[in-house]
């Protein structure tokens, strides 16, 4: 895609734009100056284009790092009409501006605008936790029926992550014409009807719900108001498009009453579409199951942990059953899966003992998800330790969710319990409640300091969680140890 493509689909003024700039092929889009990278375009974002688009929060004007993007190589830059106007340096500037009203508006309107030419499925995911690894699995499995795929990078999800990875398929060379099909996911985290925004902007031909949990609740209140703004997603399908629904989520099955169009689910606990049964988890990190299917049935096996992660599966098992994905195809592509760096990353060191890297996020439910599933792995393991970090964003009943936490941690037999900043000493506080010695549990001010204490602790037999929400840096407690023990490469490890 060329500027002049660009400026069009956008909307953008550029009668101060040099002439010789029009041809000019767009290598990828940027919103962050610091890693702009050479022929990109970057989008100058301010206050109020972030308060339009419904982020929360106070953010800085890019207007004033567009010469640093420039200075990294940028070719030209997209910047609101009302600064440009009132601001000689960016005056002297204008031959490299597409001048708009709202550059959030304009990033979403060329993204849309791209997706419309296009015009393929979209397979939105949402839920609130697991969206990042359904999207991998989805991807993963429909990749492994030949289909090209294009799909969100990282956790691409709001009203800036979403444009962003829908333009990739027109950022290094790449056309839409070289993808089949697109995975993305959907997230939201205020009650400004964040998914509505994303589906306007790509309407899903297929719309996953994953889970309805307690997470976001400083902005959002109660739970109920969390499912209202998942479903939104159901709400914003194309309509003849298909609902995935989990069979096992009250929240989530409920969702069916919004939708009149074809529907799919998938669950281990209720009668589904798509189910795991005879499962078999007696080796940790591995799960292998019968896969049942509308299609038919196949036996398979999942390289990660917790029941979690195989609901996961499911979800793009039954994604790919939408696209006529037979059970043994399904069955073959998910033998092939590992888990996503930080997100249920099991990892074996030569010393003996084994660390579950699970710490890109938390919140209540998915620690405890994967809690459950180390305190009931049949793997020979002589201590089950959890370093468990604050969860963020939980609303007024923080507290409370922490202590809970804490108390069913230490009701599933795990040996020794770290919490990790803020609020983590709740999660001690409630697993002492429920008997476990102070012996057992420690609390820490920071990663840092967990990660110097966890050097001298762990030893041999030992099964590790690491988990914690992004802010709270666990992965350092992981990288200590990595940096100072050897890991087993994959052939040393059945």
């Amino acid at each position: 895609m060329n500027i002049r493509t660009a400026a069009d689909l956008m909307g953008a003024q550029t009668t101060g734009l040099s002439a010789e700039l029009f041809d000019n092929e767009i290598v990828g889009f940027s919103i962050d100056s610091r890693s702009t990278g050479a022929g990109e375009i970057f989008f100058a974002l301010s206050q109020e284009d972030y308060a339009r688009a419904g982020f929360n929060g106070t953010f800085t004007d890019a207007h004033r790092f567009i010469p640093q993007a420039f200075g990294k190589g940028a070719i030209a830059a997209v910047a609101r009409i009302d600064h440009v106007r009132n601001d000689a340096g960016l005056q002297a500037m204008k031959d490299r501006l597409l001048l708009v009203e709202d550059a959030i508006a304009a990033l979403q309107t060329l993204a849309r605008r791209v997706y419309q030419s296009w015009a393929r499925p979209v397979v939105g995911i949402t839920g609130s936790a697991g969206k990042t690894t359904a999207k991998e699995l989805t991807a993963h499995l429909l990749k492994a029926s030949g289909r090209r795929v294009l799909k969100s990078e990282r956790n691409y999800n709001n009203g800036l992550g979403l444009p962003l990875a829908v333009l990739q398929m027109v950022s290094e060379g790449r056309r839409p014409e070289d993808f089949d099909m697109a995975v993305l996911e959907m997230g939201m985290s205020s009650p400004t009807h964040e998914i509505q925004r994303l589906c306007k902007i790509t309407p899903p031909d297929v719309g996953v719900e994953l889970l309805v949990a307690p997470v976001h609740l400083e902005h959002l209140g109660t739970i109920e108001n969390i499912a209202a703004a998942k479903a939104e997603l159901i709400e914003g399908m194309k309509p003849d498009g298909t609902a995935v629904l989990n069979a096992d989520d009250e929240f989530v099955i409920a969702m069916r009453e919004k939708h009149s169009g074809p529907i799919i689910t998938f669950g281990i606990e209720n009668a589904s579409d798509v189910m795991a049964t005879d499962i078999d988890t007696s080796r940790f990190g591995r799960s292998r199951f019968q896969l049942r299917t509308p299609l038919g049935e196949a036996n398979t096996t999942l390289h990660m942990p917790g029941r979690h992660n195989l609901m996961n599966a499911l979800a793009a098992s039954a994604v790919a059953t939408c696209f006529e994905m037979s059970p043994a195809a399904i069955a073959d592509a998910l033998k092939s899966v590992t888990p996503a760096k930080m997100r249920g990353e099991v990892i074996d060191f030569a010393a003996g003992f084994t660390v579950v890297d699970d710490s890109y996020n938390s919140n209540p439910r998915s620690l405890l998800s994967i809690v459950h599933a180390i305190a009931e792995s049949e793997a020979h393991a002589k201590r089950r330790i959890v370093i468990a970090g604050e969860m963020l964003e939980l609303g007024t009943d923080e507290a409370r969710m922490h202590r809970e936490a804490g108390l069913e941690i230490a009701r599933l037999g795990i040996d020794v319990l770290w919490g990790v900043r803020g609020l983590a000493r709740e999660i001690i506080e409630g697993a002492r409640r429920a008997g476990m010695s102070e012996g057992a549990t420690r609390f820490f001010e920071t990663s840092e300091q967990a990660a110097e204490a966890i050097f001298n602790e762990v030893r041999e037999g030992d099964l590790l969680l690491v988990k914690g929400s992004r802010g709270v840096e666990t992965d350092k407690v992981v990288k200590r140890l990595r940096d100072h023990f050897p890991v087993l490469g994959a052939d040393e490890r059945e």
